[in-house]
């Protein structure tokens, strides 16, 4: 049975170790199939308690953690808990990484400690010493401190004890601390505990990036929290071979796994018919969807494709949530399937939403993120007028809840303008006041409808234009263009706003481009789709459009590096050719070098 009377990670795991002390907690499949390591809830409290020792003339100060996918990253971050000490989970920066975002977030947090592994610390250690920034870190391998027979008394912890830095993605700016308090992890795990629909005989397989809200609220903590086995692997196994997630699901009966909608489209593009003869999926009961657009057509593409294998388009759970809110903000009923609502493209643009029944050009499918569940708040207000919209209208979406976290670390005046929102017309806040989250949506019979990020809307015209719609016209338009990979954004030129796309291109079409015509089909398909006139088009080389840690578009640093000339550029187009890509004539002056080079005709001074 769950409990709603823990007040704290530690009290969860310390209860686990009393009376389910050698139930498996979590596995890790090393290469995406094979079980490489593993923890009952006794181990993992030994190796945390061993750690939090090792770390307790650190309480109170922040620690990076710095571990690639695995089980030490879920015993130093217990440890850290232990000892009091204020973890900031990371990813090791892999090798030629700009440290750009890791000495961001050190300088905010003010970490005096990183936690890492043996292998980590090997491959870093030099690169730490040549950064004068960071050499001023204690570096400590978790994997070599040894148990501390006498037994450690963990620091006592309250509800409104700070559990660690959760830094956002910094998809529209710089990554920002959100501080987690253990009263805000009890109360999103309550929350997704019964939105989900969970019980002691839920099982959890998840591959999603173990730093990120998703993969750690969702994958790491819920289980704890429901005493029940999590079965893990590392991001990268997924993305290289997608058929080994569902075949663990399959495997070990899984019944809640998810992922952003990107990870159903790799399945239904790479996975092959010969692979479905012995998936068996009938046991996956909650499929969630969050963190990025959730398309419609996603989810009918992965339910057909993998029908005969027994997933069920009901077990598709749409979902919404932010760092900001700890994890979950809104999902909807496990027993009913998503709600997907047709309106007029048009209608939208004027932040006005009216339905329609019909598909064509002019209708968009929204797909519902469901309802606020517990004592949450969900209001769609006016950003200017700071007033409620009335049901139909297209707002910013505002959230109250035990959820949301107590603000940005070291931000007061960013903590005051997002956390503590208050509406004018009536001051409703109920138990608290509102987080502004930057979203833009409405609501429908109750039903939470995401439309797109508010500083991310192009207005050309006067008229709203949601990038993510444009992207996915952009990438429809070719087959050489790789899906969520564009950046739809404007520049500002003699007072007017113009659009701006750049788009990637797939790999193996790079060497047989004809880029005339596929700038034509994106001019052609923007201009049919949403009347606009596009400025530019730049097509980049296949992985070089910035994004987030967590897969997110960057599009203000995509505008900035159209700006300055430093895309990865293999084709463009401009109406203006003053704004043609300067690397394009770099590019074929250096092409043309090199081949004079392999000729013997080249001549140096």
């Amino acid at each position: 049975m769950i409990r709603t009377t823990y007040k704290s990670l530690t009290e969860i795991l310390d209860y686990r170790r009393q009376y389910q002390p050698d139930k498996q907690a979590y596995i890790f499949l090393g290469n995406g199939e094979t079980e490489s390591a593993s923890l009952t809830y006794r181990e993992l409290d030994r190796q945390a308690r061993a750690i939090a020792a090792h770390l307790q003339s650190w309480q109170g100060e922040r620690a990076l953690l710095l571990y690639p996918s695995g089980l030490e990253f879920i015993t130093a971050l217990f440890g850290c808990l232990y000892a009091g000490v204020v973890a900031v989970p990371l990813y090791p920066p892999r090798r030629n990484q700009k440290l750009s975002r890791l000495l961001s977030i050190f300088h905010d947090a003010q970490a005096k400690v990183a936690l890492t592994t043996t292998s980590v610390l090997a491959e870093t250690k030099k690169r730490w010493e040549e950064e004068t920034e960071l050499a001023q870190l204690k570096l400590v391998a978790t994997d070599t401190i040894e148990a501390n027979p006498q037994e450690f008394v963990p620091k006592s912890l309250t509800p409104e004890s700070l559990a660690f830095l959760q830094y956002t993605s910094g998809s529209t700016g710089t990554p920002k601390g959100v501080m987690l308090t253990h009263s805000n992890l009890m109360h999103n795990q309550e929350m997704i505990y019964q939105a989900f629909g969970h019980s002691e005989q839920t099982i959890f397989v998840g591959w999603l990036p173990l730093f990120h809200d998703m993969g750690l609220i969702g994958n790491v903590f819920q289980p704890m929290y429901l005493g029940i086995p999590s079965i893990l692997m590392s991001p990268a196994a997924f993305l290289m071979n997608p058929i080994c997630w569902l075949k663990a699901i399959s495997k070990y009966r899984a019944t809640t796994s998810g992922g952003p909608n990107f990870a159903y489209d790799l399945c239904v593009k790479k996975v092959n018919p010969e692979q479905l003869a012995n998936l068996d999926l009938n046991c996956w009961d909650v499929a969630f969807n969050g963190a990025e657009p959730i398309r419609a057509e996603t989810l009918q593409q992965f339910s057909e494709k993998f029908a005969q294998c027994g997933f069920n388009y009901s077990a598709f759970y749409p979902c919404y949530g932010m760092a900001e809110t700890t994890l979950l903000a809104t999902g909807g009923n496990k027993n009913q399937k998503p709600v997907i609502q047709g309106v007029l493209a048009g209608e939208l643009e004027r932040n006005s939403v009216v339905k329609s029944l019909i598909l064509s050009k002019e209708t968009r499918m929204i797909v519902g993120c469901g309802r606020p569940h517990l004592d949450t708040k969900v209001y769609i207000v006016n950003p200017e007028s700071l007033t409620r919209c009335k049901e139909g209208q297209v707002g910013e979406i505002w959230v109250s809840s035990g959820s949301v976290a107590s603000g940005y670390w070291n931000r007061s005046s960013t903590t005051q303008e997002t956390f503590q929102a208050y509406l004018k017309d009536t001051g409703d806040t109920g138990d608290w006041p509102f987080l502004r989250t930057g979203d833009l949506g409405f609501l429908l019979d109750g039903e939470l409808f995401i439309t797109g990020r508010l500083k991310d809307v192009i207005i050309v015209r006067g008229q709203n234009h949601y990038p993510q719609d444009i992207e996915l016209t952009v990438e429809k338009s070719h087959i050489a263009l790789r899906p969520t990979c564009g950046a739809a954004f404007t520049i500002e030129v003699k007072g007017k706003e113009l659009l701006v796309i750049v788009q990637e291109v797939e790999r193996s079409y790079l060497r047989k481009l004809d880029v005339d015509v596929v700038i034509g089909n994106i001019l052609q398909a923007v201009t049919a789709e949403h009347s606009l006139s596009v400025f530019a088009v730049v097509l980049v080389k296949t992985g070089s459009i910035p994004k987030t840690s967590s897969g997110k578009i960057q599009r203000n640093a995509c505008r900035t590096k159209f700006l300055d000339g430093s895309l990865n550029v293999v084709g463009d187009w401009s109406e203006n050719p003053e704004y043609k890509s300067r690397f394009i004539s770099l590019h074929t002056e250096i092409d043309s070098m090199l081949q004079k080079i392999s000729s013997g005709k080249q001549e140096f001074s």
